[in-house]
């Protein structure tokens, strides 16, 4: 998808909101009618290293039928590049105390990868604020504990404490931003090179100009290696009463598709929708698809006025 008008007119109205003393970055666009205002208002959560404007192609389509918001959460995008225990509950904590003071009625969250995590953990915390969730490639940390045999773990964590050393991240840092490397890692997060745009290039990599990126960097990828990181999935997903719906790409190379085939059973309520030729982050590699079958689901899920008879199939990209 192309278009000239720059990415940053194309999220909505972004504000800054400060929270806990660190200022944040949100945009939204209000539903664009006045009847469609009535309807269940949607969040976006990004993925790691990622921010609003990876939403730039989402956004003003689901604001045809539902009032979106997008944050960026701590530590991304516009966000405070903050010192910080980054961990998923900080980030479902930022979720709800935003939700308490802009939006006041239950949601249905959509996430990216690591985003998809927090909407995973923020309705099992907080069920008041969250009416469904839309989870995009679901990562599970605790997989990782899992494929490690017991024997082996004190090893690993050794290896991975000497990795994860603050000098060596900081310096690595000033390695991955440069544009060019950023291209190549996108390069494995997307099936379609074409998707990977100067634009996008772009989107990723003006975060980490910012003060303090360096260390947040550092920070957060120390947090990725703990096992205090996040709860794995399988003993939160079978919890959850709520309509569900998990999007992923048969060509993801970040996480195994076939993880998506054991999420599944662990809760009747999820819906699978995987999309062929298409990678990691299908909101933007295959835009037009996503906003279809997210709006179909909205309105199968959340308008049960009239029988609808459509309902999320597979798809290629």
């Amino acid at each position: 998808m192309t278009t000239s008008v720059h990415w940053q007119q194309r999220v909505g109205s972004q504000r800054d909101w400060m929270w806990r003393g660190w200022q944040t970055r949100y945009t939204y666009f209000r539903a664009f009618s006045t009847e469609s205002r009535k309807t269940t208002p949607v969040m976006l959560l990004h993925g790691f290293g990622a921010s609003i404007g990876h939403w730039r192609h989402n956004l003003e389509v689901i604001a045809q039928d539902h009032t979106v918001y997008a944050l960026d959460m701590l530590g991304f995008g516009a966000s405070r590049k903050a010192s910080a225990e980054y961990k998923i509950d900080l980030w479902v904590e930022q979720v709800y105390d935003f939700w308490r003071t802009f939006i006041q009625q239950p949601v249905v969250l959509v996430g990216n990868s690591i985003g998809s995590l927090v909407c995973l953990v923020a309705a099992a915390s907080h069920p008041e604020m969250v009416k469904g969730i839309v989870m995009i490639s679901l990562p599970d940390f605790g997989q990782r504990e899992e494929a490690i045999p017991p024997w082996l773990r004190p090893v690993v964590s050794t290896i991975e404490n000497l990795v994860a050393s603050p000098m060596l991240l900081s310096s690595l840092f000033y390695l991955l931003r440069r544009p060019g490397v950023v291209r190549k890692w996108a390069g494995i997060a997307y099936a379609n090179p074409t998707a990977i745009t100067t634009e996008l290039v772009e989107i990723l990599t003006e975060p980490a100009q910012d003060k303090g990126a360096a260390t947040t960097f550092s920070a957060l990828l120390r947090g990725m290696l703990s096992a205090e990181f996040g709860p794995p999935v399988k003993k939160v997903l079978p919890t959850l009463d709520i309509p569900m719906l998990l999007l992923w790409g048969n060509q993801d190379r970040m996480i195994p598709p076939g993880l998506a085939r054991q999420f599944v059973e662990l809760n009747s309520h999820l819906e699978f929708f995987e999309i062929e030729n298409a990678g990691h982050c299908l909101h933007d590699e295959c835009p037009e698809q996503v906003n279809q079958i997210l709006l179909n689901w909205l309105t199968l899920k959340f308008l049960p006025k009239e029988d609808y008879s459509t309902s999320p199939a597979s798809s290629n990209c």
